[in-house]
């Protein structure tokens, strides 16, 4: 893993970009008590679809392009598709945009997934030891899909953990019932193809390129449980990836085989149905649910390629229209 990239610098210019450009982009910015930056992206904000294809690229660390286009892979009926791709997955995906560091103050209430550069700073996840990564600099940012403020404890104990004053640590609030929310959870589609390649023992080394899209589902600002559904059913549903490897065709075919969400016992429902029937248990739900729909892997050490799952409109479009 390449050790000689810091993917906090490499965000640095694009979060003084948002600030810049907050009134365009329709989010706020400020600082609260402590002087840590809060960048809002929808929750007194409008938080518009521009500023989620931005926070996309800075929760991949500054090593991934996000791109906003109509497709007509999903049968014409939601074709605004957001397009990823990044030259280094591992680090783009897994050391900055996977959602890994659990945040919880017992006191206020509040818990939170962080993603983005600052989990490389805390390395709070064992996920850090097996892509052996680690950065440091004096600035850091956290995204996080919330719709209130962290807690002075939660703000405390992220830049603490990652060695900055609280003056360089920015926290970019995303809530899922907003456009910006919306788009920037959507592009994590090559992401949770990335994560699940992990989780099924697949060597992250051999891994070189990848290349994802799904479609932007329609946002509900008014239902915060609906929205993680039609998020995660973009990519469940409506997802396709592209993985450059370098590795032995059986265990190429076999990522293909094993990668697509219709392998995981849970598939066949919208997800905030799924979720219902769990007691709304994020944890209970199975973890090899979340990935792409389509799969393609292409082996770069023989020229073969292996293509697995499809996209299901069905599904989709019942998502999107509850």
């Amino acid at each position: 893993m390449r050790s000689d990239v810091s993917i906090n610098r490499l965000v640095d210019p694009l979060v003084r970009k948002l600030v810049t450009q907050a009134e365009n982009l329709r989010i706020g910015v400020r600082w609260t008590e402590d002087e840590v930056c809060i960048i809002d992206g929808g929750i007194d904000a409008v938080g518009g679809i521009e500023a989620g294809r931005q926070i996309a690229e800075i929760c991949m660390g500054g090593l991934g392009q996000a791109t906003l286009t109509y497709f007509e892979h999903t049968n014409n009926s939601w074709p605004l598709t957001i397009h990823v791709h990044t030259q280094h997955p591992v680090l783009a995906c897994l050391a900055s945009q996977y959602a890994g560091w659990n945040l919880v103050d017992d006191e206020s209430g509040f818990q939170a997934l962080g993603s983005g550069p600052a989990r490389a700073m805390a390395r709070k996840e064992d996920l850090f030891q097996a892509i052996d990564y680690a950065d440091d600099y004096a600035m850091s940012t956290l995204i996080m899909e919330v719709d209130q403020i962290p807690p002075p404890a939660i703000r405390k104990k992220i830049y603490t953990d990652c060695r900055v004053d609280p003056h360089n640590l920015t926290l970019i609030l995303t809530p899922t019932t907003s456009l910006a929310g919306t788009v920037q959870i959507v592009g994590r589609v090559l992401e949770v193809a990335l994560h699940k390649a992990h989780e099924l023992g697949f060597d992250l080394n051999r891994v070189l390129d990848g290349i994802g899209s799904a479609p932007i589902p329609p946002t509900n600002s008014s239902d915060a449980v609906g929205m993680m559904g039609r998020t995660n059913d973009a990519i469940l549903f409506g997802g396709q990836i592209k993985l450059f490897v370098e590795c032995a065709d059986d265990d190429a075919e076999q990522l293909a085989k094993q990668l697509p969400s219709s392998t995981s016992r849970d598939y066949g429902r919208p997800f905030a149905e799924i979720f219902k029937s769990y007691d709304y248990d994020f944890f209970q739900v199975d973890p090899m649910l979340f990935s792409p729909a389509r799969v393609l892997i292409n082996n770069l050490a023989t020229g073969r390629s292996f293509a697995s799952g499809y996209i299901d409109y069905d599904l989709m479009t019942r998502s999107f229209l509850g």
